[in-house]
């Protein structure tokens, strides 16, 4: 009398209503390491504790079998889709299923950085070195000389590379548990199997950490061989590239406890922020579009948000857009700023009405931007930049202010008191004067400097432009 397996449905309706055929083909791996999986959920007693995540590939409809929560991952992310759901309800049992096509491409990285993590989740990885639901394609775990209808001559280490050791690459990490090869070729290679996927379980089950099983399996229909000899293939080939055996157990070890993170209120983290006044419609107030512009480093970003700030203290409605490249100094950045008595319709500027140019760069990149009635204020260093007619240019020695003021690095604060000076951007200076202020809330030393510059700038440019 054979043994009804437990950990399933009672019917597999996908295929029929009340059959208990599944959709695998005859000698199909798949099935049996279902078995070993649903007896052991069974056996533990953590069925409802499950949540197992089904991948794409020929076990896409695990979900129709096991008897237990299911989510269906999309393609190579099931290790992603099982850590978000670990992580969103700790102390389940979740198990990633996925094939070497799913898992050894497209997935990799997902699956190394779980296992590099020690994700709360058991991983069984279903080696049957092809792409079996696809056609028979090489894939990652295709070994030299295998055909596959991508290999029709054989899988050649010059041209595809070699097969990829998904258990050997894992063990050079620190976080995984446990970490298992096992084969379901025969029955005596069955029997480890179904130990191998207890201690993974059993691990979920206790807390304890990442565990990895990698199931050879044999796959008669895209080999082109029948399931006898397919199941000798997988001892006599398969099991000579990737040798089975325990690579890890740690189970014994307790788990890694996370490390503590301070617990704020809500009022508590509000409560260190600084909110702006409401903003409140002014159809008098004419909209005004700034473009500031320089290098990284120059604290161009820091001088439009300053800008920014102060507008929504003043009750204006403000957009504050930055841009840089990937430099931490000295490459490209620019932000734009629009400032209005009504909604901001949209956050970009192509045609500011005022351009700060910090760099020779951003002269010559955005200077023929300005519209008729526009002003450019550039650094005083600099040549000056050609505009279109009707654009009024100013010449500014920001950092030469800066310099004599005792702040080489606060050209950024010079060119605020010149625009706060000749009123180009329409804002109280009580505001801005408290936006500068609190851009550096976290080096108070910097405060009364930043003043001085402010008020040297300030002064130079309501006696010189």
């Amino acid at each position: 009398m054979i043994r009804k397996a437990q950990g399933f449905y009672e019917t597999f309706d996908r295929k029929e209503p009340g059959t208990r055929a599944t959709h695998y083909c005859p000698g199909c791996g798949h099935g049996i390491i279902h078995k070993l999986i649903g007896e052991a959920m069974a056996e533990l007693g953590i069925q409802d504790r499950t949540v197992f995540v089904s991948p794409v590939g020929c076990a896409a409809f695990c979900f129709h079998y096991f008897d237990c929560g299911n989510v269906a991952g999309p393609h190579g992310r099931a290790s992603a889709v099982a850590t978000g759901v670990a992580r969103a309800l700790p102390g389940k049992v979740v198990i990633s299923y996925q094939g070497d096509g799913d898992l050894g491409a497209i997935g990799f990285n997902n699956a190394f950085q779980a296992a590099n993590r020690g994700e709360h989740f058991a991983c069984f990885f279903v080696n049957n070195s092809i792409y079996a639901m696809t056609g028979g394609q090489m894939a990652p775990t295709t070994m030299l000389g295998q055909k596959t209808t991508t290999t029709p001559f054989g899988r050649d280490a010059v041209k595809e590379g070699y097969p990829l050791k998904v258990c050997e690459v894992l063990n050079q990490l620190d976080a995984p548990v446990f970490i298992e090869r096992v084969s379901v070729s025969d029955t005596k290679h069955i029997m480890q199997a179904k130990k191998a996927v207890r201690k993974a379980l059993e691990i979920q089950r206790d807390g304890k950490g990442y565990a990895f099983v990698e199931f050879l399996s044999p796959c008669p229909t895209n080999w082109r061989m029948d399931p006898v000899t397919s199941a000798q293939f997988v001892n006599e080939q398969m099991e000579k590239v990737f040798p089975l055996g325990n690579f890890r157990d740690r189970s014994a070890q307790p788990a890694p406890v996370a490390k503590p993170v301070p617990q704020l209120t809500v009022d508590e983290l509000l409560g260190r922020g600084h909110e702006g006044g409401s903003a409140k419609p002014d159809l008098a107030f004419k909209e005004r579009k700034f473009k500031f512009s320089g290098f990284g480093g120059q604290g161009v970003l820091s001088l439009g948000l300053v800008i920014a700030e102060a507008a929504g203290d003043s009750g204006r409605f403000v957009s504050w857009l930055p841009s840089y490249g990937p430099e931490q100094r000295g490459g490209y950045a620019s932000c734009s700023v629009v400032v209005s008595g009504k909604e901001v319709g949209s956050p970009t500027v192509d045609a500011p009405d005022v351009l700060v140019a910090m760099s020779q760069q951003a002269a010559e990149k955005f200077a023929m931007t300005v519209p008729a009635g526009g002003v450019v204020i550039y650094e005083a260093s600099l040549p000056e930049p050609g505009a279109r007619e009707g654009v009024k240019v100013m010449a500014f020695p920001a950092s030469r202010i800066a310099a004599e003021s005792g702040t080489p690095k606060a050209a950024n604060t010079a060119l605020l008191g010149a625009l706060t000076a000749l009123d180009l951007h329409g804002l109280p200076e009580d505001k801005v004067l408290q936006a500068l202020d609190a851009s550096f809330a976290a080096k108070p030393a910097l405060v009364e400097r930043n003043r001085k510059v402010y008020r040297a700038a300030f002064d130079w440019a309501k006696n010189n432009l």
